[in-house]
């Protein structure tokens, strides 16, 4: 029935937008989600060009950066992705998933993502550990770097910008930029503060 398989993925997912009253919100997974699937390249995907051309506007569409995992996410690569799927794309961030190997835990500060990067996704999905305690530096640091990331928005002129803050960095506090050392220190002193709550409870 269809010449290609995103032309009938298209087709179907369309379909289903569009019985449901083309909800506000509506995410499509493409099968090349990240560039390490496309062949061969993001940009020259005949996959993704026919998924950018056949998908109706609304719908988001998710990806998960340069690999299935990706430890840096850049602005370069956003604006690559943007132009085939012809919308901004919703990441579907893997940094904290562990599903794929369970004896991994992480516990470390949302990084590795360029700042301004805000202005340039419809979304942002954050897969963590599949263990529920263990993902509290995870999403709290994620917190820090969305309101930094709102402040970028209010200060266009530092927005795009390449520099990904190192661990190191403690400068955030001072230029009201991202820092991930500033953000977990953060996230631990809430979270000893939640523990010892949690211990002074009734049978705990």
């Amino acid at each position: 029935v269809f010449p290609s398989l995103a032309q009938a993925q298209a087709s179907v997912a369309n379909e289903v937008y569009q019985e449901l009253g083309q909800p506000s919100v509506f995410l499509f997974c493409p099968t090349e989600y990240c560039s390490s699937l496309c062949s061969p390249s993001p940009s020259q995907s005949c996959y993704l060009q026919t998924i950018g051309q056949e998908l109706l506007p609304g719908i988001g569409v998710i990806w998960t950066g340069p690999k299935v995992v990706s430890q840096e996410l850049s602005a370069v690569l956003l604006e690559e992705v943007e132009a085939v799927l012809r919308r901004r794309p919703v990441i579907w961030d893997n940094l904290y998933a562990n599903d794929y190997d369970c004896r991994r835990v992480f516990l470390g500060p949302y990084m590795g993502r360029a700042p301004g990067l805000m202005s340039r996704l419809h979304g942002l999905l954050l897969n963590p550990n599949c263990e529920l305690q263990a993902n509290f530096i995870p999403i709290h640091t994620l917190g820090t770097w969305f309101r930094s990331e709102l402040g970028s928005c209010a200060h266009p002129d530092h927005a795009g910008t390449e520099a990904v803050a190192a661990p190191e960095d403690s400068q955030g506090a001072q230029d009201g930029s991202y820092s991930p050392q500033e953000a977990l220190e953060l996230a631990l002193r809430d979270w000893v503060a939640e523990i010892n709550q949690q211990a002074l409870e009734p049978g705990r």
